[in-house]
């Protein structure tokens, strides 16, 4: 049968089967990280991005195309978390502007809005890289535009689509050395084929569940006034970690040691390759971030047990946060408004400390464990009154959101700081100078912050070959700017090789940002041993507080 035009309903329907693709296809796709770190989320990044548009495309009353183009680009591009949520986002955003103003799409829209997504897509990355995400769309672009010249069925179009971007997809370590010397496809390509499929499987008439949850409403739970105030721990918190290292008795009394120290009421149940985790804590982010050092998790669950069903004080509650609110308002807007502010993306308590020492008005906790979005950068910007604001990503993987977050702002200036790392925003923030113009002072950072060499030091997830290194699963790594510096099984000895790669004839100030799972002692007698081992630099050690990362340090 030849199916020549969709409808606006008919598109709903593919791109939500192509979200829930990529949604049960994300730790797979995280898998095929290059780098064997505990961070590694493109699946994850992509699906929060289009999971963000999907929650607007599946609330929509109005059914038109125009509606349709609008949530799905509005949805994703603040919902977009790391570069190949950002990428994935321009993608939508450049095919929903081929789509508007139409009521069907044949062949012919639909190749030219396939080039319409992968023209704004490539317009958004800097430097845009062959063998990636944008390869394969491109790819599936062309083939698109070729066909449309002569056919006009949309299945066979569709068809071809698909098996032109698995064929680049399967060409990507070609074109980048670093997918082949890892034995992998480009992550965001792959992603971006899981979401073309389940478009396509929802244009066969495959039968799927389209309906996506709405946000979970809490549960009201009757507790009396003097029940509440009796609550020591408020937060019921539950999650199951899907295992990426091994669990033994050992990991398993220690993890239940720290869920003690946090909180009560604690079940912590090992089977095979999962856990499940129960606790009843105060901070529940502290359990879930000790819980992602042993892999990803699943199934999140927090309910807050004081919160009250009372209808009376529901209304009292939400009277007096209206008053504070508009309290707070009015004391804000009376304020002058400052001529500069600062944004900062933070990765634990001690460098989040660091940065506001340091004049950070505003830090948006997550880094390497969870992207900020679009969304969360529109936010934060909105918080801090101020003509102009620097934004510090502190990550390779944030930089593109919070550029976008930059075009999406009018009312104030916003100036990114490309840091790739926490360190260089450190350097950044330390070289402002408060009198200088915002040009100035921009143009100071960015000379400053490339004078900065960042090491890290964390664990394999994996086995994999990569920087003529072979790395076993439960290795420690030693990370540079571009490459894997050392590899070992001695904390200490990966660390002080790392060091070894770094330090140069030109080196003066050595920094130690140590995180949650290293001992301030350790951490001192590292900066001892540095010290003696590099007598011409100066030795600076912090507390981080970081998870999954033992030493962020820096080199200048």
């Amino acid at each position: 049968m030849v199916t020549k035009t969709i409808d606006a309903q008919m598109l709903k329907k593919m791109f939500l089967a192509g979200a829930k693709s990529i949604e049960a296809k994300k730790e797979w796709i995280n898998e095929l990280n290059v780098f064997p770190v505990p961070d590694g989320d493109t699946g994850t990044n992509m699906t929060l991005t289009i999971m963000a548009a999907a929650n607007e495309v599946n609330s929509l009353a109005d059914s038109s195309m125009d509606a349709l183009a609008k949530a799905v680009s509005s949805g994703s591009l603040r919902g977009a978390r790391g570069n190949s949520g950002v990428i994935l986002s321009q993608l939508l955003r450049g095919f929903t502007k081929g789509i508007r103003g139409c009521q069907e799409l044949d062949v012919v829209i639909i190749a030219n809005a396939f080039q319409k997504a992968v023209e704004t897509a490539y317009k958004a990355v800097m430097k845009p890289k062959e063998g990636t995400i944008l390869t394969v769309a491109r790819g599936a672009a062309d083939k698109a535009s070729e066909l449309a010249e002569y056919e006009e069925d949309l299945g066979t179009l569709f068809q071809a689509v698909i098996q032109e971007a698995e064929a680049v997809l399967a060409r990507t370590p070609e074109m980048l050395p670093v997918l082949k010397e890892a034995g992998v496809v480009d992550s965001g390509g792959q992603g971006l084929v899981e979401v073309l499929k389940g478009a396509y499987d929802a244009f066969l008439g495959k039968e799927m569940d389209y309906s996506f949850e709405a946000p979970r409403q809490e549960k009201v739970v009757k507790i009396s006034a003097q029940t509440e105030a009796e609550i020591k721990f408020g937060y019921c918190t539950e999650f199951i970690i899907m295992l990426e290292k091994e669990f033994d008795e050992e990991e398993e009394h220690s993890f239940k040691a720290f869920l003690e120290s946090i909180g009560d009421s604690i079940v912590c149940v090992a089977d095979d390759d999962i856990v499940k985790i129960h606790v009843h804590t105060n901070h529940p982010g502290q359990a879930i971030e000790k819980a992602l050092t042993y892999g990803s998790l699943s199934r999140l669950k927090i309910d807050n047990m004081r919160e009250e069903h009372e209808e009376k004080l529901i209304k009292d509650a939400s009277r007096l946060a209206a008053q504070q609110a508009a309290e707070e308002a009015a004391q804000k807007a009376a304020q002058p408004r400052k001529e500069m502010g600062f944004i900062s993306v933070s990765i634990g308590e001690g460098i989040g400390e660091i940065f506001k020492g340091l004049g950070v008005d505003y830090l948006i906790e997550g880094g390497q464990t969870m992207n900020p979005s679009t969304e969360d950068m529109l936010n934060a910007i909105e918080q801090v009154n101020a003509d102009t604001i620097f934004i510090l990503p502190n990550n390779k993987n944030i930089i593109l959101a919070a550029n976008q977050a930059q075009a999406l702002t009018e009312d104030k200036n916003i100036i990114v700081i490309p840091t790739k790392t926490v360190p260089q925003g450190i350097t950044a923030m330390i070289n402002y100078i408060p009198d200088m113009p915002a040009a100035e002072n921009e143009s100071r950072m960015l000379t400053e912050i490339e004078t900065v060499k960042t090491g890290q030091v964390t664990y394999a997830v994996r086995d994999t070959h990569i920087d003529d290194k072979e790395i076993h699963e439960g290795d420690l790594m030693g990370i540079g700017d571009h490459e894997i510096l050392s590899v070992g099984r001695d904390l200490e000895k990966t660390t002080r090789e790392m060091f070894d790669r770094l330090v140069d004839e030109e080196s003066e100030l050595i920094s130690v940002y140590y995180g949650q799972e290293v001992s301030k002692e350790t951490a001192e007698a590292l900066g001892d041993s540095l010290m003696e081992a590099y007598p011409d630099c100066d030795v600076e050690v912090h507390f981080g507080g970081q998870p999954i990362y033992y030493y962020v340090v820096s080199v200048e």
